[in-house]
């Protein structure tokens, strides 16, 4: 414990430091199966606490799991990976997950298709704009560049 602790907890900090307050950084040790201090603890698991990782040796041959999702205990979507952790001798001895509550962003989506749909949005009136050359050459050459797989930048 104290040399995946002393070894990798430092980078699960500063990657739930760098993401806060969407990610956790949780590592598992695997000779014991319990889970060690988690960085932002989002799923509210304690350290100690039975966590039972299933199909190591496939996995230590892998290195990374994911990205994969997961549900939080209260519901909240969570993107993940998980890293397995070596020890002196190069064996398996844990792993960090990088757990990230996906969620906040679904519901930015939510409100983003709903402005850039557009609710209610109608054809522009042919009258308002008859006369605007502005719009017809915006309007011309934008569906030439378009066709052709180019643009103005």
């Amino acid at each position: 414990k104290d040399l995946l602790l002393n070894r990798y907890a430092h980078i699960a900090d500063g990657i739930a430091v760098l993401f806060h307050p969407y990610v956790e950084g949780v590592i598992h040790e695997l000779y014991d199966q319990t889970v060690l201090p988690i960085a932002h603890n989002l799923s509210r698991r304690e350290p100690g606490a039975d966590y039972a990782l299933e199909e190591i040796p496939a996995t230590a041959r892998e290195r990374i799991v994911g990205p994969y999702e997961k549900l939080n205990w209260d519901g909240r979507k969570m993107r993940s990976v998980s890293a397995v952790l070596f020890d002196d001798l190069a064996r398996p001895a844990g792993m960090m997950c990088i757990n990230f509550n996906i969620a906040v962003f679904d519901e930015m989506r939510g409100a983003l298709d709903i402005l850039l749909q557009g609710a209610g949005m109608r054809p522009q009136p042919d009258e308002l704009f008859r006369d605007d050359w502005q719009e017809r050459i915006n309007l011309f050459l934008h569906g030439w560049l378009r066709e052709r797989g180019a643009s103005l930048n």
